[in-house]
């Protein structure tokens, strides 16, 4: 298990990240640890509990979505940098299962459900970054599925539902428009691309970006992450957009520490950090992702590829007006 830091909870979105980040620096052995402790953990059902505590046991027992989705990103991301065939068919009943049980809480509009109950009682809302996420998950596990020779149109479908809602039906999402996530997410996933995507981004830049300081968390506060200014550098790099994500990643230099981790935040203008003296695996996860993907490895470039191949029927969704969806041949 990978903590957010030495004695910390750990969640599996934030887990996988670090695996990632693990296998894009060539820490292949230390990687697949972190894979085993997510199949040691998985629930019968598919899924995974939100938060876990340093030794191992379960802290928070809601269910999440896009955190027992985010398991085949990961996947499809070591696969792409090992090539290693053995791995993926050792992972691809985890991933089945995950992406078999979020699927039961896509709503009719395609939005899922962000939170599950133990008991399987959905929240009665979706979140618009979490959903976004899962595309890029979703997108991965049929890429893995493709790998092994197998075919799942119906997450293809559930995919297309859900990028079609993220794109065009921002009605279906609770409104969290003073988040960075929110801005950025639907072009870091692909479900928005084109002309609508790069009109997000700038639409938003001078709401979230704090010039030579990084990506800050709320449009309404002055709190600057590592993790929000990689993330946004990545959606750069998506839209072909490298300087920009290159400055971003040369901003972020001044949470790292001597020792190569990252501070969480800080408060601008203040300087102050917050939490205070809080470095995050999670955070050191995204940078070194952002970085990898700035340098154009195959890994990354495969994880920020179009959706479309992976969409039904020559699917594209186009987004802009509420419910402009574009199906092409």
């Amino acid at each position: 298990m990978i903590p957010w830091y030495p004695g910390g909870h750990a969640d599996p979105w934030n887990h996988v990240e670090a695996a990632m980040a693990l296998s894009a620096t060539g820490r292949v052995a230390a990687a697949e640890r972190a894979y085993e402790w997510l199949l040691s953990t998985q629930r019968e059902d598919g899924a995974w509990h939100a938060y876990y505590t340093s030794a191992g046991e379960v802290e928070e027992p809601r269910l999440d979505t896009n955190l027992t989705a985010y398991v085949a990103t990961g996947v499809r991301q070591h696969h792409a940098v090992t090539g290693d065939r053995g791995f993926l068919e050792e992972m691809w009943p985890a991933v089945e299962r995950a992406v078999d049980w979020v699927l039961r809480w896509q709503a009719p509009s395609g939005a899922l459900a962000w939170s599950v109950s133990p008991e399987g009682v959905p929240g009665d809302f979706a979140l618009l970054a979490a959903s976004s996420s899962v595309c890029t998950s979703l997108s991965s596990a049929i890429a893995c599925a493709r790998a092994l020779g197998r075919e799942r149109p119906g997450w293809q479908d559930a995919l297309g539902r859900l990028a079609a809602a993220v794109a065009c039906l921002p009605g279906e999402f609770l409104p969290k428009d003073e988040f960075a996530m929110d801005w950025y997410y639907p072009v870091l996933s692909g479900a928005l691309s084109g002309g609508a995507a790069e009109a997000r981004i700038d639409a938003g830049w001078r709401s979230w970006v704090e010039e030579g300081h990084g990506v800050r968390c709320r449009s309404d506060g002055g709190w600057v992450t590592a993790a929000e200014t990689a993330e946004c550098a990545l959606a750069c790099v998506r839209l072909g957009r490298r300087d920009a994500a290159a400055e971003l990643l040369e901003w972020v230099r001044e949470l790292r520490g001597d020792d190569g981790s990252y501070l969480t935040g800080i408060v601008r203008p203040e300087g102050a950090e917050f939490p205070s003296g809080e470095r995050t695996t999670y955070s050191a996860a995204a940078v070194v992702l952002a970085g990898d993907a700035l340098a154009g490895s195959p890994a990354s470039a495969a994880l920020l590829s179009p959706l479309a191949p992976f969409l039904p029927g020559g699917l594209d969704v186009a987004g802009g007006a509420e419910g402009e969806v574009t199906a092409v041949a």
